[in-house]
């Protein structure tokens, strides 16, 4: 067993717009839905011309099935987000944070359905056109209250994250990883919240709970990754790297496992350089 204080927070990452371009960071605040601003925003099919009973009807999308989404990078400006396409020379996108949003209905991501607050046709449209599929913006308000699964965890709330608030991952995980492909992997492509050197690879696998600065998080279960992980995220690029490889000593129950999600039992700051103790 490492001794305490062997940790530290290395990488601070979020994602305001679920599955869009993502953004590093040198401090962050940690709130019961995740990293603020992290995966407030959300983009759902305009399907309302569809019957729900096909559950299409404002469903959210991702990477998975438009890949070019990793080609639009979100800013965080004082009043606002601003978007741009990394490889196009488009007009950049802003989006207000005092915004008075005028059309609340039920958005589904995953098995949940759950309010989302809805943009003009202006903002709609220049993501429409850019990602060629009819689509519209949401917002995750402070009234939404989207609540993790409670088989796993009691009373805990989650952003349009795809299940938990937080995913940390260790650099001595992809380390390894990377020592088993022919050409190495950026950690975004893994998309982790929280970064953290120190340790032997996937000791996060056994982690419960710890501390990161002064905020207390507890592990849930370790990440079970999709096809994202085979997206490049500066040219939307799709490899069967690295997924081909970890399924072949990182699968368990058909899945396959990299970083831990988690929760947070505490509020606060947490900083680049903090040290991590485990509980």
């Amino acid at each position: 067993m490492l001794k305490q204080g062997m940790y530290t927070l290395t990488e601070i990452n979020i994602y305001p717009i679920k599955s869009l371009g993502g953004i590093s960071l040198k401090s962050s605040v940690v709130e019961d839905r995740g990293l603020k601003f992290d995966r407030r925003w959300m983009l759902v099919e305009n399907a309302s011309h569809r019957p729900v009973s096909l559950g299409l009807k404002n469903q959210f999308i991702t990477q998975r099935a438009y890949p070019q989404m990793a080609l639009l990078q979100v800013s965080v400006k004082e009043n606002g987000l601003s978007i741009k396409q990394k490889s196009k020379d488009i007009s950049e996108l802003f989006i207000p944070f005092n915004y008075d949003h005028k059309e609340t209905r039920d958005v589904i991501i995953w098995d949940d359905i759950v309010q989302g607050s809805f943009y003009d046709n202006s903002i709609d449209e220049w993501f429409s056109e850019i990602l060629n599929v009819n689509c519209r913006l949401v917002y995750m308000s402070d009234l939404t209250f989207r609540k993790v699964n409670p088989a796993r965890v009691k009373n805990k709330i989650v952003s349009f994250a795809d299940g938990y608030p937080f995913l940390i991952i260790g650099q001595s995980s992809l380390d390894d990883l990377n020592s088993k492909l022919n050409k190495p992997l950026p950690m975004d492509r893994f998309r982790p919240n929280l970064v953290f050197t120190g340790g032997i690879p996937f000791e996060e696998d056994n982690w419960n709970s710890f501390k990161i600065g002064e905020v207390i998080f507890r592990a849930i279960k370790p990440c079970a990754r999709c096809v994202i992980t085979t997206i490049d995220q500066e040219t939307a690029a799709r490899d069967e790297e690295p997924l081909l490889t970890l399924s072949k000593y990182r699968k368990t129950d058909n899945k396959v496992l990299f970083g831990m999600n988690l929760v947070c039992e505490t509020n606060g700051q947490v900083i680049v350089r903090d040290k991590i103790e485990l509980l």
